[in-house]
């Protein structure tokens, strides 16, 4: 069962499964925003010609920022969500936004950072989010104090779900 169906047979009811109504609802909202927000990329990129780039490799570049990390590091810090860490790496290496070495300390780990290429990447999302900020901050779609609630709650909920994911073991 989707939490999409689930939400239409909770719709209908109230009282006690209310509360679930509203959790299944958040989660379908958040992983929506998630792939809306990899939408937005996408159509900025194929707008300004990067073509050779897709919008989890931009988001990737843009948290990585001017940091240089192990590619382990990637999830453990929240640079990167998805499963598939090293193709991702490949791809960008290869393309040149990328550049990776073998750690000095453990020749095992490889060290990533931006090249220029990558900062460009970079510069674009930051660019796209700032407009973004200032849009949603001038058509008053969230007041500040809104916006600090969301982020406290979803805080919470990723509070929640990591205790979850630590007592399982």
């Amino acid at each position: 069962m989707s939490i999409h169906s689930s939400l239409v047979a909770k719709d209908q009811q109230a009282g006690p499964d209310a509360f679930l109504t509203s959790y299944l609802n958040t989660l379908s909202m958040v992983e929506r925003l998630h792939r809306l927000l990899l939408d937005v990329i996408k159509d900025e990129f194929e707008r300004l010609g990067f073509l050779d780039i897709n919008s989890v490799q931009a988001l990737l570049l843009f948290n990585i920022g001017e940091n240089e990390v192990t590619a382990g590091e990637l999830k453990s810090r929240g640079y990167y969500q998805g499963s598939n860490v090293s193709y991702n790496l490949k791809k960008l290496v290869e393309a040149g936004y990328m550049h990776h070495q073998k750690c000095e300390v453990d020749r095992r780990a490889v060290r990533v950072k931006l090249t220029d290429n990558g900062r460009r990447i970079c510069e674009v999302v930051s660019d796209l989010f700032e407009r973004h900020a200032g849009g949603i901050s001038d058509r008053q779609i969230l007041g500040d104090n809104k916006l600090e609630d969301i982020n406290a709650a979803l805080h919470r909920m990723e509070r929640y779900w990591t205790d979850q994911i630590r007592y399982i073991y």
